[in-house]
């Protein structure tokens, strides 16, 4: 029995950043499968962003007037900030599409999307388990499978990156569009490493407090 209450409703704001990380991912993946329409899709996906930075700047006015919070603040604090890199990442993947006037998603992007989209369902299945001690042990089969969906990510950005150097460059917009997917390529590495980090993050509460 606690003799102070935990201050509980960081489980709300944190399972309200990691559904709005699932819902932008999935945005993002409306967006490749079909790519139409891409300024208003794009605008979607920036409202999803903006909604994400509204729910971390809840989560750290919250922690800076919370005595007592339900878990370690630091993790609290790097967690909230881990959730709002993803999905400023994902804005990124958009913006970098509709910035680079790119005509169609290769098929490895489908694949690389899909596979963030993957990782962020299981973050937001892992995130509530914080709440119940008892469950929390759960949340390691989260991790190791978003390790897993992590290298298979690693497999196929390096291949994605082999195939646009697999032929001879005779033209400068061929060397131009080289440089488009490259960076396209690693921003989208990037949010599925971001993911990495959160696995990694919630694998240290667990041990913290499960």
């Amino acid at each position: 029995m606690r003799l102070i209450p935990r201050e509980e409703s960081f489980f709300d704001l944190l399972e309200a950043s990691s559904k709005n990380v699932l819902d932008t991912a999935r945005l993002l993946r409306d967006m490749v499968e079909d790519y139409r329409e891409l300024p208003a899709r794009f605008q979607k996906i920036r409202d999803s962003e903006h909604a994400g930075d509204r729910i971390t700047h809840q989560l750290m006015d919250k922690l800076n007037r919370t005595f007592v919070t339900p878990i370690d603040r630091e993790d609290i604090h790097a967690l909230a900030f881990d959730l709002d890199d993803i999905v400023d990442s994902i804005e990124l993947v958009a913006d970098r599409l509709l910035l680079y006037k790119i005509e169609k998603p290769t098929a490895m992007t489908l694949s690389l999307v899909r596979i963030l989209v993957r990782c962020c369902e299981e973050i937001n299945t892992a995130v509530p388990l914080m709440r119940n001690p008892k469950r929390m042990k759960e949340i390691l089969e989260n991790c190791i499978e978003i390790n897993r969906l992590e290298n298979e990510g690693d497999q196929i950005g390096r291949a994605a990156l082999e195939k646009i150097f697999d032929k001879p460059v005779t033209e400068a917009q061929e060397v131009l569009n080289i440089m488009k997917w490259h960076d396209v390529y690693d921003v989208l590495e990037d949010a599925i490493d971001f993911c990495e980090d959160v696995a990694d993050r919630l694998h240290g509460v667990v041990i913290k407090n499960a």
